[in-house]
């Protein structure tokens, strides 16, 4: 596939993607998660629902949250995730230092995420062919910029509605095919 017509996949992905989440309210069940479990745990605000939320996000929408459990799931290769693990921890001591205890309860949809992508990558072997998987990482690539600007900006971008981007070249694939 030209690398055109990529770029145009992981543009249409991304827009598609971010209608979506925006439909289904992803990023709002994160929050009220996050809420949740504010509520649950600590008997005061603290912050907790934006740790949660900008942590899961974090983990979730990198090129080696995707590769890593692709790889995994298709050849039982579990050293991308490995490394993964361990840079997450890096981030992980980093983050909670400025948005608290919320970044530890991440862990959670991180193995429900990755999980699901190991376990579906057995299923979906025949369809994940490099040009795929290379627009999922590029346009997860993308959502890692996006969760960037939302640090420095005081105007937030909902990321978290843009979770169903990486999955849109997929679809993508099966409808071309």
């Amino acid at each position: 596939m030209p690398l055109g017509n990529d770029f145009l996949v992981i543009i249409i992905s991304l827009a598609l993607g971010s209608l979506i989440g925006e439909l289904i309210g992803i990023e709002n069940y994160l929050e009220r998660l996050g809420k949740y479990l504010e509520t649950k745990f600590l008997k005061k605000s603290s912050g907790l629902s934006a740790g949660f939320v900008t942590a899961s996000l974090m983990y979730c929408v990198g090129s080696m949250a995707i590769v890593g459990s692709l790889e995994s799931g298709l050849t039982g290769n579990h050293d991308t995730l490995f490394a993964k693990a361990t840079l997450d921890g890096i981030v992980s001591i980093i983050l909670s230092s400025s948005l608290g205890i919320g970044v530890l309860f991440a862990a959670v949809p991180v193995l429900l995420y990755q999980g699901a992508i190991t376990l579906m990558a057995g299923l979906l072997k025949p369809l994940l062919i490099p040009a795929v998987i290379s627009q999922m990482s590029a346009v997860g690539g993308l959502l890692i910029v996006a969760l960037g600007l939302n640090m420095i900006r005081q105007d937030k971008l909902r990321v978290g509605n843009m979770l169903s981007t990486i999955f849109i070249p997929l679809l993508y694939f099966l409808i071309k095919n």
